[in-house]
């Protein structure tokens, strides 16, 4: 059975950095990454990482978050330096399962003073 276990979120001002991690289990994952939903906003997917390493990003944070992943931990990191106050968001791990489905954690929060 797959199993996502997030951490890393928290409360931090202007500027400041966060790293998050999602530790998965139960699947080869040919996908990992991010997704959040700020208040009031559609959730967005933020980054993903492919098992060959290639990644996209959501344009709006390409210049301050890094994605990254172990795969023989099968664990995928957020980075997030720079951070705003429109960053502030429940973030939720993705994963997609090689053949088969997406699934998302329960999710972390990051809010961003200013």
């Amino acid at each position: 059975q797959v199993q996502l276990v997030e951490s890393g979120g928290g409360l931090v001002q202007f500027g400041g950095s966060l790293r998050l991690s999602c530790a998965a289990s139960g699947s080869i994952f040919s996908m990992m990454g991010w997704y959040r939903r700020a208040p009031g906003k559609q959730r967005e997917l933020v980054a993903v990482i492919r098992s060959g390493g290639t990644t996209n990003y959501v344009d709006s944070v390409k210049d301050r978050f890094t994605i990254s992943r172990d795969n023989a931990k099968n664990t995928v990191y957020l980075q997030m330096n720079s951070l705003k106050p429109e960053d502030t968001a429940v973030y939720y791990c993705y994963v997609h399962v090689l053949y088969g489905s997406d699934y998302w954690g329960q999710g972390t929060q990051v809010t961003v003073s200013s």
